[in-house]
């Protein structure tokens, strides 16, 4: 009887952390280039109270065992990097990517970040930055006066400087790739770290070699689903109700073994 106790304990606290990703999701459903998250979850040890195959007779053998599992146990909560649906800003230096890669961040511990966020903004001195004013990676400074500023589907970055008619390219826009992106480490404010897990990272020019091409005024929303996030946090609803009840239950049963004496 008490086993069921703790193998009702570990549902719940596993049904627990997957509302958790759930919420998380739900909160981030208009976060630019966010990527929702899925917990995944392993059955426990088993307790062996007869081995399959065990001799029952002389001539012949047990075709099955008694195994009585121990519960759940988290095995991972991992990253979901399907494309988000793009949307229109009209903003010229927002940029969307379509397809694979990440736009590179040099953060001020001078680590680089990789986003999918390209809602890029211009610092006192002119730089393209992120939303926190992280330099974009290679570095790209916008010239005073510089207007009709363009960002091509290769990454090109133009602009026309001054009483200038025709436009001057001012730099390039690279993206990053990796072997795992599920093995990115997320750090919030819409960045992600290498790890061991994600492999190193690979730079090329946006278009050519499997990256994704830009998008100008356009940027990529959250891959979030509402409707399957509501019904998934149904089912975890109803999942922990039902480990709840099986403690519940356990207890009721050891109370009427207990009125016995």
């Amino acid at each position: 009887m008490i086993r069921s106790l703790w193998t009702g304990t570990t549902g719940m606290h596993s049904q627990q952390l997957n509302i958790d990703v759930i919420a998380n999701n739900l909160a981030n459903v208009s976060t630019s280039g966010f990527k929702k998250s899925k917990a995944d979850f392993q059955d426990l040890l088993y307790q062996t109270m007869k081995v399959p195959g065990s001799q029952s007779s002389n001539d012949t053998e047990s075709p099955t065992g008694i195994l009585v599992g121990l519960g759940v146990k988290p095995a991972a909560v991992s990253k979901v990097f399907t494309q988000g649906d793009l949307i229109q800003t009209e903003n010229e230096l927002d940029v969307a990517i379509e397809g694979e890669g990440f736009l590179q961040i040099e953060m001020p511990n001078g680590n680089t970040g990789f986003t999918r966020s390209g809602a890029l903004k211009r610092d006192s001195n002119g730089r393209l930055t992120n939303s926190d004013g992280y330099p974009i990676l290679p570095s790209i400074t916008i010239p005073d006066g510089a207007r009709q500023i363009t960002i091509g589907e290769t990454g090109i970055v133009s602009a026309i400087i001054g009483d200038d008619t025709a436009s001057t390219e001012i730099g390039t826009l690279e993206l990053a790739t990796f072997t795992n992106n599920s093995g990115l480490s997320a750090i919030g404010k819409n960045l992600f770290e290498e790890t061991s897990a994600s492999g190193t990272a690979q730079t090329g020019t946006p278009g050519t070699d499997g990256y994704g091409t830009l998008l100008q005024t356009y940027l990529e929303g959250s891959n979030v689903n509402i409707v399957e996030e509501l019904a998934s946090m149904i089912t975890t609803q109803r999942a922990y109700e039902i480990n709840s009840k099986t403690i519940q239950t356990s207890d009721e049963m050891m109370q009427t073994t207990n009125n016995l004496i």
